[in-house]
C-alpha cells in the first residue's frame, strides 16, 4: 500500500480515494475507523490494529494535530514492543511510506482536524 495523496479530508491509497479516517494495514485500507472519544485515540480502538501484529504503528494526528492520544494508550503499544509515531498526518503519510519498505508498518490516520 502507498498514499498517493492527501489533503483536508481526503487521502488517495494505491490509487482510491477515501474520505474518512483510515486504518493502513499493509494489504488492505479499513475506511471505517472511528473511535469510541472521537479525537482521543483509545487501545480498544486500535484493537484490529495491534491484532495485525505491526512492527510499527504510525497515528495521523489530523491536519492540525487535533487527535489525541493518552499515555495509557502509548504504554499498551509500547508494552507489546510496536514502534509508535505519532504526528500531524501530512508527516505521518511521509514516514509511513517510507517505513513500510523496510518493516510492517500499519498507519491510523485522521483526515481533518
Amino acid at each position: 500500500m502507498t498514499i498517493d495523496h492527501y489533503s483536508w479530508g481526503k487521502i488517495t491509497v494505491d490509487g482510491k480515494t477515501f474520505t474518512s479516517d483510515v486504518i493502513i494495514y499493509p494489504e488492505r485500507v479499513d475506511s471505517s475507523w472511528w473511535r469510541k472519544e472521537g479525537h482521543n485515540v483509545q487501545v480498544a480502538d486500535l484493537a484490529d490494529v495491534i491484532n495485525a501484529l505491526p512492527e510499527v504503528v504510525v497515528i495521523g494526528t489530523g491536519a492540525l494535530g487535533v487527535m489525541k492520544v493518552p499515555k495509557e494508550t502509548v504504554s499498551h503499544l509500547e508494552a507489546k514492543g510496536i514502534e509508535l509515531h505519532i504526528m500531524k498526518t501530512g508527516k505521518a503519510i511521509e514516514l509511513f511510506n517510507t517505513l513500510k519498505k523496510e518493516k510492517r508498518v500499519v498507519a491510523a490516520l485522521h483526515l481533518t482536524c
